[in-house]
């Protein structure tokens, strides 16, 4: 008695003035006509009943409902908590519990993470330590009402969570990345925002691990840890955030297996101590919510005590509600043993059994229903909520070394990439995300790497001017452990003592001090987790799709201290994520594009496609359908290169006279005179750009120049086609073709002399693009290859644009049969007869490329002329090329781009209807159609070979097939809008 006195002596002294300010939700029903009326039909055992939650799965099968039906139709508990199983089996087994129990059962489970904790099927959103770096504590609370939502489809009420632990023990065995981290007040806050959001959403929660399982070496599943902190430090630190939590309206608590002699000196587990549940938490700090025993099944409570005995001790200590209880019946013959000795009353207990009742009422099991099975899965996987966990994942990003600004990458025309995944033995996501941005060399370091191996490797990495290493880990959890050779370790602290070393790091923070040297990398990211999303944010992150502003939730030794964390600027360069992250309806997208593709590709309008778009600079669609051709089974890959045909004008000529316009080499009042000398004294010689870029120029639609290499009889003129190569014949047509060297001075030759036509109207040529190279190689000391790829695609990271692709032809798709000209399929080498005459290297045709790489060039236009932290073109000469250059005549054409042409009637049948007017871009004779809308920011790729095997194949545009998805954009903006 005398060491009771004097304990409730200190605590009245330390926790003054600690009183709630918010009362738990439920309380208002604990009198109400509901609980009144339950409680007159309840037997004093089925009252202590209500106190006890026994364990449930939905992955155990007959043996064990029939066990759980029985406790509930015999002993008449008051609630289950699930653990293992899956969502529709969960909630049909609920549903039969709840029929066959008299009065409605609490549900619970334990979601820290979500669902995804103990269900498949389900998400699992980041663990606390990842959350503990978001800085955004509005993104917990939209968790919380997430995880409520989904909770509560599964028919449960109650979630045991969140861990409020201040976790400040590095060899923490069981709290640990479980944790919002080391800071106090970050934790509490964090914790705070969780619960709100989950009890706004009439989800109730519970704070744990009371008084707080942060500083324990020990797991209390398998054993009873101590803490034997004073008073003043369990006050000051572990006691805080239940405190703030508790302040502000948390419905319940869980109270831990702890021995925490400051608080008890009897050595009993916190669970059974009634100075720490009556005298602390429930006189103290003045709590009046639902007090819950972790789970009575775990050895740091059942060691040494017999099942039964030990609940009712939890309840004299004052719990209000037993989880995991083993043996009910003897559980509540003990707990009426206990009423009979006077040891607690059958009012204290009554009082317990209307909290259980009032809880039941508030999350609306007073008018329960049953809970729908149908279409579960899908409801559980919206694609906001997982667009929710990706967010998380990205604001949990966390730069700790950024020497010189490394990260973003930039410069990427100048360095050569390499990336090294420790840990793994295979390609992962974040090296296929790096790949999006970059060409890239990728190596994998698994856990075992021999002496051998790991020095081949070291001299492999010489070649590469930047090395981007991550460090996986090697189970589902974030344990604080390492597994990698030394060898391989050996190389992590090479590589991190490099100029431009950049790592990412996928394992829990504190395994960053058991990594010699790592401090030292110009670039380290800690993502927290090793999982698909964590690795591809980790990727954009290190080229500036997206930024960071993470802070480290705990020490790393003496490396880090908790609250470091740079801020990096992102959106310089395209993101990948969902459609809702850009305002687009996922489910119209998908579901509609898809429909649209399968009826194109079984109407043989096309053998496949690649199809990307992005809103606001992130891609939030990019699939490849079908195959190359007809006739394989080669499926269309992401990275699989497309004849980009007409798109190459845009693609190719546009950004290099945009790019000389702005540096005062070429006019759009100019002439070709002025750049080609021969055509001073020829019809065309005083014709503007304006009108030659417009199409109004007069020009010839085109001329067949393979058809002048051919005699009447279908030989080819001696002079024009040989058999082998030469110097006099050095142009690749096929195998067997070669063209001579003058022969693209003839074309040049035959568009001087062509006619014009009579009228000045708006008529497509290609005549001026054919031309293009030899204008830009007048102003540039370059041919335009080059100076496309040392001004654009590099820069860009676009590796695969390009004319004369190197890719191995099962790279590339495949166009047509050339029964008139090449007499052969034409696969690797441009479709158009002019461009493979001219080289392969043409203004107007000739360019391939992925969508993903050409996305890059076209969101540099959509950007304004900037892309990647660099800038390729003036924004004022962006918006001038791109906009309708005559808007007072028929001619809708922009400056090199294809514009919205309405018809007679105001239908326009080119773009989605609703494109707008300031939309523009260009469509291929292959199948290609890209556009750009400035006011929606919106980017739209089809890439396709229509053309296979023929030419007379007209069906996609006799379908419709490129508008009509193009108008899905639209339309899924909309839904977007008003959902």
């Amino acid at each position: 008695m005398k060491n009771l006195l004097s304990f409730l002596f200190l605590v009245v002294f330390c926790f003054a003035g600690t009183a709630q300010n918010t009362k738990p939700p439920f309380l208002k029903y604990t009198n109400s006509t509901w609980v009144d009326s339950v409680m007159t039909t309840l037997t004093p055992d089925e009252r202590i009943a209500q106190l006890i939650m026994v364990a449930a799965y939905s992955n155990r099968g007959e043996e064990h409902k029939q066990e759980i039906l029985k406790l509930i139709e015999e002993q008449k508990i008051g609630g289950l908590i699930f653990f293992q199983g899956d969502p529709a089996s969960q909630v049909k087994l609920m549903n039969e519990y709840q029929e066959a129990s008299e009065l409605p059962l609490l549900g619970a489970i334990d979601a820290e993470w979500g669902l995804g904790m103990r269900l498949d099927s389900t998400i699992s959103y980041p663990f606390q330590m990842t959350l503990g770096a978001v800085q955004d504590d509005q993104l917990l609370y939209q968790l919380g009402a997430e995880v409520a939502r989904q909770v509560k489809r599964t028919g449960l009420h109650l979630n045991f969570a969140p861990v409020v632990d201040v976790n400040n023990n590095p060899n923490n065995p069981v709290i640990n990345f479980r944790s919002f981290g080391e800071d106090k007040f970050n934790v509490a806050r964090k914790a705070t925002a969780y619960m709100q959001g989950m009890q706004d959403a009439q989800l109730l929660t519970t704070a744990k691990h009371f008084p707080g399982h942060g500083d324990t070496d020990t797991d209390s599943h398998y054993a009873l840890p101590q803490i034997n902190h004073p008073l003043a430090r369990l006050d000051s630190l572990e006691l805080y955030p239940f405190r703030e939590i508790l302040k502000a309206g948390i419905g319940g608590v869980m109270v831990a297996h702890l021995n925490i002699p400051a608080l008890d000196s009897t050595g009993v587990p916190s669970t059974l101590s009634k100075p720490i549940i009556t005298g602390l938490l429930k006189e103290q700090l003045d709590f009046e919510g639902l007090i819950v025993t972790d789970a009575m099944n775990m050895k740091g409570v059942t060691e040494g005590n017999e099942p039964g005995v030990v609940d009712k001790d939890a309840i004299l200590a004052g719990n209000d509600l037993l989880e995991f209880t083993e043996d009910v019946p003897k559980a509540i013959a003990e707990v009426r043993k206990a009423i009979n000795a006077g040891l607690i009353s059958q009012k204290e207990i009554d009082q317990r059994v209307r909290k259980i009742l009032a809880v039941k009422q508030w999350v609306g099991l007073n008018q329960y229903q049953p809970v729908a099975v149908e279409n579960i899965i899908e409801e559980l996987n919206t694609p906001e909520a997982i667009l929710l966990n990706r967010q998380l994942t990205e604001a949990a990003l966390t730069v700790l070394k950024n020497e010189k600004n490394i990260l973003p990458l930039q410069e990427l025309e100048k360095r050569r990439f390499a990336s090294v995944s420790f840990g793994r033995d295979e390609k992962t996501p974040f090296q296929e995300t790096l790949d999006l941005y970059a060409g890239m060399t990728h190596f994998t370091v698994p856990v075992d790497a021999s002496e051998e191996m790991v020095s081949t490797l070291r001299n492999q990495l010489e070649n590469y001017d930047v090395v981007i290493s991550a460090i996986h880990d090697q189970s589902k959890f974030p344990r604080n452990n390492l597994k990698l050779s030394e060898a391989a370790l050996e190389l992590v602290a090479e590589l991190a003592e490099k100029e431009s070393s950049v790592f990412a790091f996928f394992k829990n923070p504190y395994v960053l001090n058991k990594i010699d040297k790592i401090e030292e990398a110009a670039g380290l990211v800690v993502a927290y987790q090793d999982n698909k999303a964590s690795q591809e944010v980790a990727a954009q992150l290190i080229f500036g799709g997206i930024g960071a502003n993470g802070k480290l939730p705990v020490s790393v030794g003496e490396k880090f201290k908790a609250g470091k964390g740079l801020e990096v600027t992102g959106n310089i360069r395209l993101s990948y994520t969902l459609p809702e992250a850009a305002g687009m309806d996922s489910k119209l997208l998908n579901s509609r594009i898809d429909s649209l593709m399968t009826v194109a590709m079984e109407m043989k309008a096309t053998p496949g496609a690649q199809i990307l778009v992005a809103r606001h600079g992130k891609v939030v669609f990019h699939k490849a359908y079908g195959e190359h051709s007809y006739y394989d089974t080669i499926s269309v890959k992401k990275d699989d290169l497309y004849d980009l045909a007409s798109v190459t004008k845009i693609s190719a000529t546009m950004p290099a006279l945009m790019k000389l316009y702005d540096e005062g080499k070429f006019r759009l009042d100019g002439t070709l005179a002025d750049h080609l000398p021969k055509f001073k004294r020829s019809n065309k010689a005083d014709i503007p750009f304006t009108d030659i870029l417009t199409h109004q120029a007069r020009f010839q639609p085109w001329i067949p120049f393979w058809k002048n290499t051919l005699r009447k009889n279908g030989s080819y003129r001696w002079w024009t086609i040989k058999k082998d190569s030469s110097a006099r014949y050095p142009i690749k047509i096929t195998d067997e073709m070669y063209l001579h060297r003058n022969y693209p001075d003839k074309i040049v030759k035959a568009i001087r002399k062509s006619p014009l036509r009579e009228k000045k109207e708006y008529v497509y040529s290609d005549f001026f693009f054919i031309l293009a190279p030899r204008v830009v190689a007048s102003r540039t000391e370059e041919d335009f290859a080059t100076y496309l790829q040392e001004n654009f695609y590099q820069p860009l990271g676009a590796e695969s644009v390009g004319f004369n692709p190197a890719a191995p032809k099962y790279k590339i798709v495949p166009t047509e049969y050339d029964f008139s000209f090449r007499k052969e399929p034409i696969h690797g080498t441009v479709h158009d007869e002019g461009a493979i005459m001219l080289g392969g290297v043409s203004g107007h045709a000739g360019l391939f490329a992925n969508a993903n790489d050409l996305a890059k060039l076209l969101q540099m236009y959509l950007n304004g002329g900037e892309y990647g932290g660099k800038r390729y073109l003036k924004e004022e000469t962006l918006i001038k090329f791109t906009k309708t250059t005559f808007p007072d005549t028929d001619n809708r054409r922009a400056l090199g781009f294809d514009k919205r042409r309405p018809n007679s009637k105001g239908v326009v049948n080119n773009t989605a209807k609703d494109a707008s007017e300031a939309s523009y871009g260009h469509t291929g004779f292959t199948g290609i159609m890209v556009w750009m809308d400035p006011e929606e920011d919106l980017l739209y790729i089809f890439l396709s070979n229509r053309v296979h095997p023929t030419r007379e194949n007209h069906r996609l545009y006799s379908l419709d097939t490129r508008t009509n998805i193009h108008q899905v954009l639209y339309d899924a903006i909309k839904a977007e809008k008003t959902s």
